[in-house]
């Protein structure tokens, strides 16, 4: 259903709620959480608070404040159809303009008073009695709600590896995605660990500052030219002041991402683009100061995510970086360690990403029966179409496991998933269902189909990715076009949920905020 039908058909569903309006809590106030609390105060459900650990809006892109840092989907794709940015300075944003936008859409929908920032979310517990989920924040408060939307995201807990001898390292070290900005990096011997999307954004900004870079990498990257730029003022004026002009845009920037997925579709032309890439990495990179192994990927293209960048290859080429591809065995007080070759380092930072596989971890969610969501996911976590889990009533997903792209852009994903979920509210305040609950054989479907379109992926293949878990099963991604997940999503597909018939008695609401205990 397109988002404005949604949002009118819930608009008419709240004006006749006969019982009062549900209470609706959001865990997460980056975008997604963001998207989710718009919509449902346009459609006039104002029963609704926002819980954020941070002191601010933006999730990741308040987080992510590392030199450099920036999104690789275009401007333009990068704001929600219903709140385009229409001033984008430049082709692929940087953080600080995400994060103004994600403020500005705060502050326009009037979102900052229903945000309780510095409240972190440990767990949530759904009672059967009641019918209402209780929330529980670190600092011991414990909330009620009727539904709840975790909008959590997948990189919002950093990694970093278990090294022996870490805590021996006697100089300075921290994650890319906590930048210490009280560190002076000038004159320093540097080491960075991990070669993913957030390194080869910060390597080249750092790289002329230090007295040496050492990059430490597990395997090279397909590193694919960015093309970024300014836009000069005759785009900015189309693009900011003809509506037009920025929809064609809008749209020819997403079909032409949106075709690029048939690369992903392991066949002649993925191979053909991979001997390419490697043919031309080779005759133009490879040299005395870069062998092959760091900077020739061994694996199918795609395997690992595609990075954008056009001045990593030139930072790595500099005299003072080196690449080191032996594995790290340790650290001492003056550096790291591999097989062949001590390292000596002032300051340490991990690029090494995010705990992604580990969804709504280390939150702890009970749902009917008991059920530890953990204790479900053991081997992987799974929602039917991202959004919604068996034994789980009135918890929504967005950003959920096999929804993220590489192709397109993922706030695409996530206003598909919040239109979603906003038909399911809307299902439960006309009275058409208690409650809505997945079946947990619509899920053994989805969870075979997806499997089905993903062993023509290459993340499939065997390499190193955080698209999957340790036993080599991937959580993350959506295998197909995002208009085939568009048509999923476009009505709930009632068969696929508990019958009404079968749902135990919701309690009457009340209609009056999310109650604190």
């Amino acid at each position: 259903m397109p988002f404005q039908l949604a949002r009118r058909s819930l608009a008419r569903a709240v004006a006749g709620a006969p019982d009062g309006l549900p209470r609706v809590a959001i865990v997460g106030a980056g975008l997604g959480g963001i998207c989710m609390a718009l919509q449902l105060e346009r459609a006039g459900l104002h029963e609704v608070v926002i819980f954020e650990k941070n002191d601010g809006v933006g999730g990741t892109w308040r987080e992510n404040t590392y030199p450099g840092a920036g999104c690789d989907v275009p401007s333009y794709l990068y704001s929600f159809s219903f709140a385009p940015k229409r001033d984008w300075t430049r082709r692929y944003a940087r953080q600080p303009e995400i994060l103004a936008y994600a403020e500005e859409l705060a502050d326009r929908g009037g979102l900052r008073s229903r945000i309780r920032f510095g409240t972190e979310i440990v767990a949530a517990r759904f009672d059967e009695v009641t019918r209402r989920w209780t929330l529980s924040a670190a600092g011991g408060e414990e909330y009620e709600a009727d539904v709840v939307v975790m909008a959590c995201g997948q990189l919002n807990r950093p990694h970093i590896p278990q090294i022996p001898g870490l805590h021996d390292f006697g100089g300075v070290y921290f994650h890319s995605a906590r930048w210490d900005h009280s560190v002076d990096l000038a004159g320093k011997r540097v080491a960075v660990v991990g070669n993913g999307a957030s390194a080869i954004q910060f390597v080249p900004r750092i790289a002329p500052q230090v007295a040496h870079l050492t990059v430490f990498q597990h395997s090279a990257a397909y590193v694919i030219p960015k093309h970024d730029r300014h836009y000069g003022p005759l785009a900015r004026f189309l693009l900011g002041r003809v509506p037009p002009a920025e929809r064609l845009y809008r749209w020819w920037t997403y079909w032409r991402h949106e075709v690029t997925w048939l690369t992903f579709i392991q066949g002649p032309l993925a191979s053909r683009l991979a001997d390419a890439y490697r043919s031309v990495v080779t005759r133009k990179v490879v040299s005395e100061r870069l062998e092959p192994a760091a900077v020739v990927p061994d694996y199918p293209i795609g395997c690992k995510r595609l990075l954008l960048a056009s001045d990593y290859y030139p930072a790595l080429s500099r005299p003072n970086v080196t690449v080191v591809t032996s594995p790290i065995t340790g650290f001492d007080t003056e550096g790291l360690l591999t097989a062949d070759a001590h390292h000596e380092a002032d300051v340490v930072i991990f690029g090494t990403g995010f705990e992604a596989t580990r969804f709504l971890g280390p939150m702890k969610v009970t749902g009917a029966d008991g059920t530890d969501l953990a204790v479900a996911w053991k081997d992987g976590a799974e929602a039917y179409l991202g959004i919604a889990v068996p034994r789980f009533p009135n918890l929504f997903l967005l950003y959920g496991p096999n929804t993220n792209l590489v192709h397109n852009s993922i706030l695409f994903m996530i206003e598909r998933q919040v239109d979603y979920v906003m038909q399911c509210i809307t299902s439960i305040l006309r009275g058409d269902r208690p409650s809505v609950e997945v079946r947990a054989d619509a899920l053994e479907r989805f969870n075979r189909s997806a499997e089905r379109q993903m062993a023509r992926t290459p993340w499939v293949a065997a390499c190193h990715s955080w698209y999957k878990t340790a036993t080599g099963r991937v959580t993350n991604n959506w295998p197909s076009f995002t208009v085939s997940y568009w048509r999923e999503t476009l009505r709930p597909r009632w068969a696929d949920f508990v019958s009404p018939s079968t749902a135990d008695s919701p309690r009457s609401g009340t209609g009056v905020g999310l109650q604190q205990r």
